[in-house]
């Protein structure tokens, strides 16, 4: 049996003692994001990029401080990102209150960091978790470390990648961006060399093995699904694979795409994928048929992420 099939027979024993989910109310917003002009987002889309100006609902949001790869906890009351000093930084939503989780030791590059929150599983013994996952370039190879979000000035571990019985050999240097989804603390995270997704389980036990081919994967709420990017024809499509049933099932939701279209996420309602592209960012929904044709909600060109 399959590492995510296990899982998800893990997770049906012991859903009782999962963190629920918040929802997305999924009405609109309107706001100016500045002075120019006003845009029109999903409530709780947020997007950065890579300056001290977040767009949130938007409007445009001056953190004091240059905001990278900026992901939210899903009760969206704390940011996590990576500051111009390359260190890892937790705030409040409007920038203020930041306490440096975990400071860069030099010589190194952290990017995507992703929360690992998950309610307390006594029947197992599993204690509840609130971490932050993130990418670490050191000595030009990629891995995954860890550190407690309420740490102040932590120091990271090593992230184990322990492989599903069966499933080869999981590398363990060459992998970024990471992405945790559900309430059980699944991961997804792409592997450079060897151009797949992996999943990394540690519920109840430490698993994984590899998904598809594939790039910046987002895990959905409800832990069935994986959105991802695959190359086709020359540009960058969204692929979702849907592995909650008895057979895996993959598909291109963005077919007709005649641009690039990158670092996809969830809503917490797992009914809509935001994504970046060349003119702006875009979302697609889930219909009775699959997914409906790319939205363009925003001019602002960024990361997307969803705040509770």
């Amino acid at each position: 049996m399959s590492a995510r099939n296990r899982r998800n027979t893990a997770a049906v024993t012991t859903a009782g003692a999962a963190a629920a989910l918040l929802t997305l109310c999924g009405t609109a917003a309107t706001a100016t994001a500045a002075p120019s002009h006003t845009v029109t987002v999903p409530r709780g889309l947020t997007i950065s990029d890579g300056t001290r100006h977040v767009l949130v609902n938007g409007k445009s949001i001056d953190f004091g401080t240059v905001v990278r790869d900026l992901a939210w906890n899903p009760s969206g009351s704390k940011a996590a990102f990576v500051d111009g000093h390359g260190d890892l930084v937790v705030s409040n939503p409007d920038g203020s209150h930041r306490v440096t989780v975990a400071a860069n030791p030099g010589g190194q590059t952290w990017s995507h960091p992703t929360w690992q929150v998950t309610a307390a599983d006594r029947a197992n013994q599993i204690p509840a978790k609130n971490n932050l996952i993130f990418s670490a370039k050191i000595h030009g190879h990629t891995v995954l470390e860890g550190v407690k979000a309420t740490s102040n000035h932590g120091k990271p571990a090593r992230i184990s990648l322990n492989g599903d019985p069966g499933d080869g050999n999981v590398p363990q240097t060459d992998n970024t961006w990471p992405n945790v989804g559900g309430g059980y603390g699944s991961a997804v995270y792409e592997n450079t060399h060897t151009g797949e997704v992996y999943i990394r389980d540690d519920y109840l036990r430490q698993q994984g093995g590899a998904l598809t081919k594939g790039s910046e994967p987002a895990l959905s709420p409800d832990n069935e699904e994986v959105v991802f990017v695959r190359s086709v024809h020359g540009h960058d499509h969204l692929f979702v694979e849907d592995f909650g049933g008895s057979t895996q099932v993959v598909k291109d939701v963005t077919p007709n795409a005649t641009a690039d279209y990158t670092e996809p996420t969830w809503s917490p309602n797992g009914k809509t994928i935001a994504f970046r592209a060349p003119t702006g960012t875009y979302t697609i929904t889930k219909t009775a048929h699959g997914f409906g044709k790319p939205v363009k909600v925003s001019k602002h060109t960024g990361l997307p992420a969803y705040r509770g």
